[in-house]
């Protein structure tokens, strides 16, 4: 079997994952890093010292042999590093966000079709093992009518200059909402607050309407005291808990609409809740390493990635949901309709 040449273009805090993924996965040489940090080359040479490290992406974009390139540099480099790497020939893993803006979300995507290779955007919640079981708890209808989906995503974050938390953590709620749900909202409404500097948002609260009128909320922050991933999703029969922080990844919870329950004591105040819980199993593993095994599958048989799931035009879907977001931003949390470009 031929090994793939694989180069990775930023190491930092999230890009030494891929590297610890990369170079402990079976067919896969990690045959070169560009980081402008030496420290950053000294963190690589710890867990793969065969690995080239150089401090310009040049370097690996004019390498003949390098199959792919995994692009975990900061955001707004995003789109220019991947188009170069696509015009050089390279199968391309963007990492989140695709782009910070759809006019480059749009040139990435389209670029990708020009050069026929290979493109993935790092949508690392879809390989999540508790959501692609949910996904299937939803499509089999055990559900219901699904009426609200409500999710938190924060923690106590670091000052950031390249993006805000709408675009750091709003892109994997989206990207988790499109898979589950399988439908996109027509409308989004924000609000958020720049606490630690000015104009860039750490805290922001969206709201989303569908279609057929589901209404979905999505809480991002860096300014919370304990880290919560947790999403919501309320549907005529049952609800359901998907924790990521918590040891019972899904939680799924019978209601009695009809019957509501009644307490006497104060300690079932606390608790109150009307039918049974059931809590699934859920065998994990790491959703980076099934990102990357994605990804690295579908160059193997040069099958592009499904765009329902982590292809350029579900990128560029989610991240037109988050400029309408950020405009309502901008505007008090005046409601942006969202106008999605064709993209197949």
């Amino acid at each position: 079997m031929t090994t793939l040449k694989v180069a990775i273009l930023g190491t930092g805090a999230w890009g030494i994952n891929y590297v610890r993924a990369l170079a402990t996965t079976p067919g896969v040489e990690l045959a070169m890093v560009a980081d402008p940090d030496p420290r950053a080359h000294e963190r690589v040479r710890g867990i793969s010292p065969a690995t080239e490290c150089v401090a310009d992406a040049d370097r690996v974009l004019a390498d003949p042999a390098i199959d792919a390139v995994v692009i975990a540099s900061p955001a707004p480099s995003h789109a220019q590093l991947a188009c170069a790497a696509l015009d050089a020939g390279k199968h391309v893993l963007v990492e989140k966000p695709f782009a910070l803006n759809v006019v480059d979300a749009t040139r990435i995507a389209e670029t990708a079709q020009r050069t026929s290779r290979i493109v993935t955007v790092g949508h690392l919640m879809v390989h999540h093992p508790a959501v692609v079981q949910l996904r299937a708890l939803i499509r089999s209808g055990a559900l219901g009518e699904l009426h609200y989906v409500y999710a938190t995503r924060a923690n106590l974050g670091r000052r950031r200059t390249d993006e805000n938390v709408l675009w750091s953590f709003g892109s994997h709620d989206l990207s988790m909402l499109e898979f589950l749900l399988g439908r996109v909202p027509v409308s989004v409404s924000a609000r958020g607050q720049c606490v630690m500097q000015p104009g860039n948002e750490d805290v922001v609260f969206m709201t989303m309407r569908y279609p057929d009128g589901l209404i979905a909320n999505v809480h991002a922050s860096w300014l919370s005291p304990r880290k919560e991933r947790r999403l919501t999703i309320v549907g005529s029969n049952k609800l359901v808990e998907l924790d990521d922080v918590g040891p019972d990844k899904l939680k799924i919870y019978d209601r009695d609409w009809d019957q509501p329950p009644r307490f006497t004591r104060f300690d079932e105040y606390l608790t109150l809740r009307g039918g049974d819980v059931h809590i699934p199993r859920v065998e994990m593993e790491e959703p980076l390493r099934r990102q990357v095994r994605y990804w690295l599958d579908a160059i193997a048989s040069r099958t592009p990635v499904d765009n329902e799931i982590a292809g350029p035009a579900n990128g560029l879907r989610v991240v037109t949901i988050l400029e309408a977001a950020q405009r309502s931003v901008r505007q008090e949390g005046a409601p942006m309709n969202i106008h999605y470009a064709a993209c197949d």
